[in-house]
């Protein structure tokens, strides 16, 4: 069995490889620029005695990925699991984002996603089997101050997640998410310890996240023990919500 990871050289990408890789996966680590740090994941793959395939692509550009992508699939097929985990965050004031910033969001975090299901979906009717997991995040569920184009990108994953399970479940494929609360991974580095600590008190279990709460729940909906759950967004948020 194979795993495709996106955004995989770091926080919840990394710690989706590692365990997906400890759940009996070879793994596909995808990178843009961090080269060392996914060769770091890769050893950590490999130490499980799992394969590891390092990825460097730019999972928002379509031709690119639809280029690699299908070289992937030639030497290896299409992956078993997808794990759509690559994004980007943005906080700030509406009257203050650009229209670049705007762009670079939706394309980082929706365009991407819809880029390697693109490369990979036929794979998966043709052999009539497969999962995908997509990340997400609370705020596309419940929206957040200052947070307006992030949630509205999130909330887009958890749309495209609902349809594309109804699409792709004839075909014996099962599409999930992964809604994270807050996790301690670089994209908290907009937020002071005050903020850490007062998002750490609204969730009803008194911390916050790390991302291997998060691998947890993708290697479990990556797996048979989730055969018949389609269509789903998985809240990881402690009880914040």
């Amino acid at each position: 069995m194979i795993a495709f990871v996106s955004g995989a050289s770091r926080g919840i990408g990394a710690a989706c490889a590692v365990e997906l890789a400890r759940n009996g996966f070879d793994v596909m680590i995808n990178y843009n620029k961090s080269e060392k740090a996914a060769k770091k994941v890769a050893e950590q793959v490999e130490a499980l005695g799992r394969k590891a395939v390092l990825c460097r692509l730019d999972v928002s550009d379509y031709g690119a990925v639809n280029a690699v992508c299908s070289e992937l699939v030639h030497r290896f097929g299409a992956p078993d699991v997808l794990v759509n985990n690559a994004g980007i965050s943005l906080s700030g004031l509406i009257q203050d984002v650009t229209e670049e910033q705007w762009d670079a969001l939706q394309s980082g975090n929706l365009k991407s996603m819809f880029n390697l299901c693109k490369a990979f979906v036929p794979g998966m009717v043709s052999r009539k089997s497969g999962c995908i997991v997509n990340i997400s995040s609370m705020w596309g569920q419940i929206g957040a101050s200052y947070e307006s184009i992030y949630a509205a990108s999130k909330g887009g994953v958890d749309a495209f997640t609902k349809s594309l399970a109804k699409e792709l479940g004839p075909s014996g494929i099962r599409v999930n998410a992964v809604s994270p609360g807050c996790i301690l991974t670089d994209m908290c580095a907009c937020y002071s310890e005050e903020d850490l600590k007062a998002l750490a008190e609204e969730t009803a279990l008194g911390r916050n996240g790390t991302p291997q709460d998060i691998a947890n729940a993708v290697a479990f909906l990556a797996s048979d023990k989730a055969s018949f759950i389609t269509g789903q967004i998985l809240g990881v948020n402690g009880g914040i919500m």
